[in-house]
């Protein structure tokens, strides 16, 4: 069975020719899954086999977000399986799986041939783009917006086919029969999926597909007990079990005959090369096999990790660094360029005036940040035959082949990817220069081997959350409301350096030179979203630097949210407003944010934010794709031992219909800790190209002794799914920051709080 992508475009070209905008042929793609046997493959998404097993397909990463229980229960409600005979794996990389959705989000970054194409998902040119290069990279919080229609569809077009296989053997109506807990059911006969599922794949599916009337959602009721409240789980993870008994298979756990390991030593940030070494200092280690050079770093192969990690200590290589990362040279460029850098304004309303003379400013800074995942990068490559097979955990799997194939001089279609789970990612996994080191090196050795970069190479070979100087100022009309607001936000464009770095394979110092100048509309993303202030311009500064960066959880969101909410919650106490209804007065028609504020006062108990009361408050709005989420969040907090303590978060979200209510109130909790996190540490300094943070735990980070208690209330909503692993990251740290000026009397503008300036 093929799935067809059938279209023609002719355009109009830029400079008033015509042309044929790219030679759009019908696309089919080859059945990706291979069922074993026993199985029957109904489409590109589910297989079922005769013992009634059926398992899903899932093209994205799981790297704790749940996706290998969300994809698999949508196809699992839509057809009326079982839950307990429902299993998943990896798609393969294929076309019929493009992330279009994700395409059109970044649609600027991968150059396409015609400079204007459209940005909306149902675009046949952007299509076509996302489906020839296997575009299925997992971001953006993209996931249902992809995929749950194909899923959807999957799922039905196997139920019609089933019930169309019992319907012939009961000589009956197949639109009479229903699916329901793995059968087929028709008045007193009943047939299982697994023995129909042969018979069931001569049919072809009605089109469309017969869609059940409601999408899926979580509407389980809660269940009333003595002291408490249970609820059914009734869509447990399938992913847990295994992880609970240890036999989930993350990328340090592949095992293959006859393969070695190998350890790196990565040169400085930016452009750093190898310089000679003494090999015969690792000479006495045990177990050392060979070393591996390259132009930027050096790798030890031994039979075990450790005897590599050993060997390299030994060699202690050097490199020659072009140009130095420096926190102080750091710090000079973002002070320079939010004063007086040349800028772009990204969005406005109003006037949209950048050059007037606030009544009211202030300056934010935010500093580099680790994504200090605890999983650190990890791959097994083998080379044989001129094929290269490579075990990895990597959110762009497509884009991993292509820069592994060029390393070792072979067509992508010769490099054969076998995902595994990530151990955290918080989009550390988008970049892939793992795939390219282990290819190097199982093709220098002949050999399979692992490469594990240990804590250290981890942070120094990285690329951090952008640092970031912020210019905020304002014009308050005469009762004290924002009229006005202008946002200088300077920063490197992020997003065009990682777009080259992915799209194009090319190096991350060269990144820096091409577009090191440019305007980066996704760096000042979530700043001008929540307030109906009218007169509004946000600008971006594009800031050179030497430090490669990397997008990070939350996205700009992540910092645009803390600088806007810090500094509306300023303005509103100087000018003797309460918080909750300073914010509430300028929120226009979003009558949502409002109930989100006031459910998120009551959660919390909010007292005004008054001197003493230790409350602090923020809200933000995210849009994407047609879908919106919504967050208002109460933090309590105090001056601890040694810095900002944290009791407790309360949040009220709205991230429109709830597919998986336990999967989004993990990603929504996953992501206030990750964000309290880079509120409280995870920044880290740089000095000659390396960073100043060597371990993991003096990243600062919260520890469970330090986790506040969370308490969180997802609003019921009919609208589309907004994905819950992003929400829950913007809001918290501004609001720890107003809480504790209400319960000190001191602002905080840096991220993170309470650090130093470089």
């Amino acid at each position: 069975m093929n799935v067809s992508r059938r279209g023609l475009l002719a355009g109009a070209a830029v400079g008033g020719g015509i042309v044929i905008a790219w030679a759009l042929m019908p696309r089919a793609f080859e059945e990706p899954l291979e069922p074993a046997p026993g199985e029957i493959a109904f489409d590109a998404w589910l297989k079922i086999a005769s013992d009634g097993v059926v398992t899903v397909a899932v093209p994205q990463l799981e790297m704790g977000q749940g996706v290998t229980t969300l994809l698999p229960q949508i196809v699992a409600m839509e057809l009326g399986a079982d839950w307990r005979q429902v299993a998943v794996e990896p798609a393969p990389v294929s076309g019929a799986y493009a992330n279009i959705p994700l395409a059109a989000q970044w649609h600027r970054l991968w150059r396409p041939l015609i400079p204007a194409l459209a940005d909306e998902p149902d675009d046949l040119l952007l299509r076509r783009w996302a489906q020839d290069n296997r575009f299925t990279a997992t971001a953006g919080g993209t996931t249902l917006a992809a995929y749950e229609q194909a899923c959807r569809e999957a799922g039905a077009s196997a139920r019609a086919m089933l019930s169309m296989a019992a319907a012939e053997r009961w000589d009956v109506p197949w639109e009479q029969c229903r699916a329901e807990n793995g059968f087929i059911y028709h008045d007193g006969e009943r047939a299982s999926f697994g023995e129909l599922a042969l018979e069931a794949a001569a049919f072809d599916p009605p089109d469309p597909p017969p869609l059940r009337p409601d999408p899926p959602a979580d509407t389980v009721p809660a269940i009333a007990a003595e002291a408490a409240e249970v609820r059914l789980i009734e869509w447990p993870r399938l992913d847990l079990p295994s992880k609970v008994d240890g036999s989930h298979i993350f990328a340090g756990d592949v095992r293959l005959p006859d393969m070695v390991f190998a350890a790196i030593r990565h040169g400085p940030h930016a452009k750093s090369e190898l310089l000679d070494f003494d090999a015969s200092l690792a000479s006495g280690q045990r177990g050392i096999i060979q070393l591996v050079r390259s132009k930027r770093w050096l790798a030890a192969v031994a039979e075990n990790w450790w005897a590599a990690e050993e060997a390299l200590r030994k060699i202690a290589p050097r490199f020659a660094i072009d140009r130095p990362v420096d926190s102080a040279a750091i710090a000079d460029a973002l002070d320079e360029a939010v004063r007086r850098g040349a800028a772009q304004t990204i969005e406005s309303r109003g006037t949209g005036d950048v050059d007037y003379d606030p009544n009211f400013a202030l300056r934010y800074d935010i500093a580099p940040a680790l994504h200090a995942t605890l999983e650190t990068t990890t791959a097994t490559a083998r080379f044989a035959d001129g094929t290269l097979e490579m075990w990895l955990p990597t959110q762009t799997p497509e884009a991993a082949r292509v820069a592994a194939a060029r390393a070792v001089g072979i067509a992508p279609a010769d490099v054969v990817l076998y995902p595994v789970g990530a151990g955290g990612s918080f989009d550390r996994r988008l970049d892939n220069q793992v795939a390219i080191e282990a290819a190097v090196i199982a093709q220098e050795v002949g050999r399979p081997v692992q490469l594990m970069w240990s804590r250290w190479q981890e942070h120094v070979a990285s690329y951090p959350r952008a640092p970031v100087a912020a210019l905020v100022g304002a014009e308050l009309n005469q009762e004290g409301a924002i009229a006005a607001m202008r946002a200088r936000i300077a920063c490197p464009p992020t997003m065009r350096e990682f777009g080259l770095r992915l799209f194009e394979n090319m190096a991350d110092w060269a990144t820096v030179g091409e577009v090191g100048n440019e305007a980066d509309p996704f760096a000042v993303e979530g700043f001008a979203q929540s307030y109906a202030i009218p007169d509004m311009a946000v600008q971006h500064v594009p800031v050179p630097l030497a430090l490669p960066t990397a997008r990070m959880r939350g996205g700009a969101h992540g910092y645009t949210c803390f600088i806007r909410e810090s500094f509306v919650d300023e303005v509103a106490l100087r000018n003797g407003r309460e918080p909750l209804s300073y914010r509430i007065a300028m929120l226009g028609q979003d009558a949502p944010m409002v109930d989100l504020l006031q459910r998120a006062g009551r959660l919390a108990g909010w007292d005004g934010g008054a001197q003493g009361s230790g409350q602090g408050l923020a809200c933000h709005r995210m849009d994407a794709l047609g879908a919106t989420g919504r967050i208002a969040c109460v933090a309590e907090a105090s001056a601890g031992e040694g810095g900002v303590r944290v009791r407790r978060l309360f949040a009220a979200v709205d991230i429109g219909r709830v597919v998986n209510r336990d999967i989004a109130l993990q990603q929504i909790e996953g992501g206030m800790i990750f964000a309290l996190g880079q509120a409280l540490g995870g920044a880290t300094g740089y000095m000659e190209g390396l960073p100043t943070v060597q371990r993991l735990g003096a990243l600062t980070l919260p520890t469970l002794a330090d986790a506040p208690e969370i308490v969180i209330e997802l609003v019921e909503s009919t609208n589309e799914p907004f994905d819950p692993g992003e929400i829950g990251v913007p809001a918290v740290a501004p609001a720890i920051a107003n809480a504790f000026f209400s319960a000190t009397g001191r602002r905080l503008r840096r991220l993170p709080l309470l650090s130093a300036p470089a």
